[in-house]
């Protein structure tokens, strides 16, 4: 059972240049999010569309990263939609929000202004925890902000390539372990893929992937050096310092 929310906390983000109201507890925005909205590529007059946005974080971050793009914020919870429609507000960002199922049919689609073929980038953060092998959280809205089931990646990604005008791009973050779903998912539409393996530190395995893809994209795959979160010191990296401030973004960002 989802219960109310009664605190609240106001966490900096960009070093300062966006503020963000989110619940205590339940899910909370933080690195993935700012990590996704750096490698999202965007120009001014872009509509860019936001799936799963929660509370705004990685939608909000592009735009103040990118002045003068549509910014549209997807979220099934409508509690997490009122705090991202405050959120843009209190960040001077002009923003559409939708309380909408990202896997809800065309026709849902249209009708909350979202038709075929009609935006330049969509960014997303699926819910990416193997039900499988991970246990879901109490909390219905923290379960389902991080639990996929079997058939997640590909509805999400299905919805982003219907919206996506051709030569739409679409950024995603996922875990590492995962990338075979991934390119299965994005093999239909999609390529021209960019991926972007993100470890902890210099001695670990990737634990996530940042992939940026193409509709109807024909270039080859494209693999680059990881980012490295920790240094050998454990403290995050100066390029990692540099992105969570605001003031660089991943390759995958650059057109």
């Amino acid at each position: 059972m989802t219960k109310p929310w009664d605190e609240f906390t106001e966490d900096a983000f960009l070093g300062g240049k966006l503020r963000l109201r989110q619940p205590k507890s339940g899910h909370r925005a933080g690195h993935d999010a700012m990590l996704l909205a750096a490698a999202t590529p965007a120009r001014s007059g872009d509509r860019v569309v936001d799936f799963g946005a929660g509370v705004g974080a990685a939608g909000l971050a592009v735009a103040k990263r990118v002045a003068g793009i549509k910014l549209v914020l997807v979220e099934i919870d409508d509690r997490l939609a009122d705090l991202a429609r405050g959120n843009a507000a209190s960040n001077a960002v002009a923003a559409d929000i939708i309380v909408l199922d990202v896997t809800s049919a065309a026709g849902a689609f249209a009708a909350a202004g979202l038709s075929p073929d009609s935006v330049d980038v969509v960014l997303m953060n699926p819910p990416f925890n193997d039900s499988a092998r991970h246990r879901a959280s109490p909390d219905q809205a923290r379960a389902s902000a991080h639990v996929a089931t079997a058939a997640t990646l590909e509805g999400w990604i299905h919805a982003g390539r219907r919206i996506l005008k051709s030569g739409g791009i679409l950024t995603m973050i996922w875990r590492a372990d995962g990338i075979a779903e991934v390119l299965a998912a994005l093999d239909r539409g999609f390529g021209s893929l960019t991926i972007l393996p993100v470890h902890a530190d210099v001695t670990s395995p990737a634990i996530r992937v940042l992939v940026r893809a193409v509709k109807g994209g024909k270039a080859p795959t494209r693999m680059l050096p990881g980012l490295i979160l920790d240094d050998e010191s454990a403290r995050p990296n100066q390029k990692v310092q540099d992105i969570l401030a605001g003031n660089a973004i991943l390759p995958p960002a650059i057109f």
